[in-house]
């Protein structure tokens, strides 16, 4: 049994959440519509309610022709659009243009990239770019068996700290609360890599990391190797840049980069080396410190030392 006033109130607001839980019927027009229907509300008096529209049908009432509440909702079938865009983006070989994606979809390239990036977040285009850098970023991870690790740890500010690399640079430093879990995070990032324990051999090097956390105005001038998709490294190359006592934002880097915060963020969560890519110089819009790796903590504790 359908509530009249609940149903009132969910037609006087346009309530798209109600639409598929029962249909009104206004009988001095003989037509039936969904409750988030656009069109003038009708006088209470005038209205009645029915469960679905083969109900309202065999009542004698005709569908909308403005909100076709016999099919999908306008928001359902622009769900199944943008739903029908992301599978074209995922099989085309090239990222087609926004004027064919909107030939395709019989949309304006505008109202697209409008619903498209109210229900992914990002444009068709930066939607296709993240999904090809996800795929490449695995790449260099299946190369993993290729790559012989040497690596160091030693206690730190933070807890402990490991750096590992290969013959050409540095390719992880990582922190952690032990040298066991330390080992273990180097093996989850380079699981079919050699890994190598070579104190003596990296001394040098770890020392200059610890130099900068204890000093963060002498930065430690290491040769890096990171293994990322381009976009990640173009991120990372970004972070590299941010000078020590400054932090950027999401939305700024991704203003730099023309791409979209939640790329970024999630560049900066897979970055492999802390410090050195001073991924915890990014912050959140709202200036709260946001994610980190290796723990909040952690990163307040590298920028309270930076801001000194």
């Amino acid at each position: 049994m359908l509530d009249f006033e609940r149903c009132w109130q969910a037609v006087c607001a346009r309530d798209a959440s109600q639409d598929g839980h029962f249909v009104f019927a206004v009988q001095t027009t003989g037509i039936y519509c969904r409750p988030a229907c656009q069109a003038r509300r009708p006088l209470a008096r005038n209205i009645r309610f029915f469960a679905d529209a083969r109900a309202a049908e065999a009542a004698g009432f005709r569908p909308c022709r403005r909100c076709a509440p016999q099919g999908q909702s306008p928001a359902e079938a622009v769900d199944t659009l943008v739903s029908q865009v992301c599978h074209l983006l995922e099989h085309s070989e090239s990222i087609p243009t926004l004027a064919q994606l909107a030939a395709r979809s019989g949309f304006s390239a505008s109202h697209l990239v409008r619903e498209f990036k109210r229900r992914t977040g990002l444009t068709p285009k930066a939607w296709a770019l993240a999904r090809r850098d996800r795929l490449q970023a695995g790449a260099p991870r299946r190369k993993g068996a290729n790559l012989q690790l040497r690596y160091a740890i030693s206690p730190c500010p933070l807890g402990h700290v490991l750096l590992a690399s290969t013959d050409k640079g540095v390719c992880a430093l990582l922190f952690g609360d032990s040298p066991t879990a330390l080992e273990a995070e180097l093996a989850e990032r380079f699981a079919t890599a050699s890994r190598t324990p070579d104190q003596p051999g990296l001394g040098a090097w770890l020392q200059q990391v610890l130099q900068q956390l204890h000093e963060p105005a002498r930065a430690a001038q290491l040769p890096l190797d990171l293994q990322g998709s381009a976009f990640q490294q173009r991120v990372w190359q970004a972070l590299q840049k941010i000078p020590a006592g400054q932090t950027r934002n999401y939305g700024q880097l991704a203003a730099e980069l023309g791409s979209h915060p939640r790329a970024v963020a999630r560049a900066c969560a897979s970055n492999p080396v802390g410090l050195l890519v001073p991924c915890h110089r990014v912050i959140a819009a709202n200036g709260s410190l946001s994610g980190y790796r290796w723990g909040l903590q952690r990163k307040a504790a590298l920028l309270a030392a930076e801001a000194l």
